[in-house]
């Protein structure tokens, strides 16, 4: 990916990078000329994607510790004293259950996996963002924080909107200090996630029900992102994206 914009000499941070959207992200921004941390609490997958990506690091963490979270800022400072972007990427869920049948444990690590995340990374790393000369912080949303229609967990929903939401609140309060926030609202995103949770048959109509006709590729979203983290998006901030193939048009 050489194409697309450039981040010589810059230092990004991608959580959950050991897979998927993350990995994808992380690769671009290496590719891009970027000094990139795969920060991720699976360690074996996330050494094994590092290791395939030119001066990388991998920073194994918990994102819903905060003790982790904030070993992790520390040591993206000792090595590098600052932080150009941040990509909360981390997230997901396991299973698509009813409310009903939603235990409060499961509500919690999904809240706290999709949203406590965000903004543990993000307060953690403010202040090497401060640092920078345009910090950029994109937050990973869902089409399930903007609308309903599709089987999908409660708590996930609850939790991308929160996202979308935090998005908003970040960049008003960031904007004096020159750090843009936007978050991006996928759908149908083929990752590795997506073929454990789903079947042929469910694959099949998923693609049928997006307008375009197919699932997005990993790579596509992460062209987004280094679009939202690239000079040319300097002056869009509090945005959500939705990059969904026509799934949800407002």
């Amino acid at each position: 990916m050489t194409d697309g914009p450039r981040f010589d000499g810059g230092v990004i941070a991608v959580t959950g990078a050991a897979a998927g959207i993350g990995k994808a992200a992380a690769e671009a921004f290496a590719w891009s000329g970027g000094r990139v941390y795969l920060i991720d609490i699976d360690v074996e997958a996330g050494e094994q994607a590092t290791a395939q990506i030119p001066g990388a690091t991998f920073i194994g963490c918990d994102l819903t510790a905060e003790d982790q979270v904030e070993a992790a800022a520390g040591e993206i400072e000792t090595a590098d004293g600052r932080l150009d972007v941040l990509v909360n990427n981390a997230g997901g869920f396991a299973e698509a259950r009813g409310i009903e049948d939603t235990p409060l444990e499961e509500w919690r690590s999904v809240i706290d996996s999709n949203l406590t995340s965000v903004f543990l990374m993000t307060r953690a790393a403010l202040p090497l963002l401060r640092r920078s000369e345009a910090g950029r912080i994109i937050n990973l949303g869902s089409l399930a924080g903007q609308t309903a229609g599709w089987a999908t967990a409660a708590p996930y929903v609850a939790a991308k909107g929160g996202v979308h939401a935090l998005t908003r609140a970040l960049a008003s309060e960031l904007a004096p200090a020159g750090i843009t926030v936007n978050s991006l609202a996928p759908s149908a995103v083929l990752t590795e996630r997506i073929r454990r949770l789903r079947n042929a048959e469910e694959l099949e109509a998923t693609a049928r029900e997006v307008p375009l006709g197919r699932y997005q590729e990993p790579d596509e979203l992460a062209a987004w992102i280094l679009f939202l983290a690239s000079p040319e998006a300097g002056f869009m901030t509090g945005q959500t994206v939705s990059v969904n193939g026509g799934r949800f048009m407002a």
